[in-house]
């Protein structure tokens, strides 16, 4: 891809430069999105932005521009881009200062950097599903903030990669919260569960789709505190991203999930998803089911 965004201006890539001392790259002192594109269109943006903001506000960060320029400047470059199928990856740092862990006291200008990579559904794994793993949840107690300090994040989905799994599923105590890099949501008895939106997890913007898919066709759904029992007892189990989609679990931690195949409601949920990408960004080309 040819162009990024650095602070604000259309610049080549390979002229996209930060300083050695801006604090995300020194203090992980930023936050991230990543937003996925279909057919050069941006789905839920809105909703991606809107936690992107709120993200900032929670480390004290303002964001110097106003929704619609950043969203006009988002469309920008996926168009200069001629991205079609892919992602839009945006940080914001607290910008560039002497190194010091308190905030710096003179004014300081955020720093943003944002540019498109092409990456294709994984519609094979969204066909069969994929093997997880689980492992204690080590992260600190704002995992709401989509924060850069991800190296807890990265530690467990290694865990995962070296087992040749495709993600860890984390937990604290007997507690499931989340994947790595994902929602975990488990099926019993044709009721769908999935851990609350709080303080210890990421509040997904494919999990909050996946909640309305839901409710508007009375699928039950409960929002909770589940435990590692019942994540090994569920008829069906499945991790929501904004890369992954609906994604079946078909094993965790070498223990088959029900029949150890994709379950009739997790399909459902990847067909209705589907849906709500065609309704925001036109007809897909290639689906799970073709």
């Amino acid at each position: 891809m040819k162009y990024a965004i650095l602070d604000g201006k259309m610049i080549e890539r390979s002229e996209a430069k930060v300083d050695v001392e801006d604090r995300g790259y020194q203090f992980g002192d930023g936050v991230y999105e990543v937003i996925r594109v279909y057919n050069g269109k941006m789905f839920t943006v809105t909703e991606h932005l809107n936690r992107f903001v709120k993200s900032l506000e929670s480390i004290g960060i303002t964001l110097t521009f106003t929704m619609e320029q950043f969203t006009k400047l988002l469309e920008e470059l996926v168009e200069k881009n001629n991205l079609q199928l892919g992602t839009i990856y945006m940080q914001i740092t607290r910008g560039v200062a002497p190194r010091n862990h308190a905030f710096p006291t003179e004014d300081v200008r955020p720093s943003l950097v944002a540019y498109t990579k092409e990456a294709v559904r994984p519609l094979e794994s969204l066909k069969t599903g994929v093997t997880t793993i689980v492992t204690e949840d080590i992260r600190w107690l704002r995992c709401d903030i989509k924060s850069l300090n991800l190296l807890g994040n990265l530690l467990a989905k290694q865990k995962a990669a070296e087992v040749g799994s495709y993600e860890a599923i984390q937990h604290r105590s007997l507690d499931v919260t989340e994947g790595s890099s994902s929602n975990i949501f488990i099926v019993k008895n044709g009721k769908v569960i999935t851990h609350q939106s709080d303080n210890l997890i990421l509040k997904g913007i494919t999990k909050d789709v996946i909640l309305q898919i839901c409710a508007r066709n009375n699928i039950v759904v409960e929002e909770r505190t589940f435990t590692l029992n019942e994540l090994f007892d569920a008829d069906e189990v499945f991790l929501s991203s904004t890369t992954s989609e609906v994604m079946p679990i078909i094993e965790v931690d070498g223990k088959s999930v029900g029949d150890g195949f994709p379950g009739p409601i997790t399909k459902s949920l990847q067909e209705l998803f589907e849906q709500e990408i065609e309704k925001q960004c036109g007809a897909l080309k290639d689906k799970i089911l073709n």
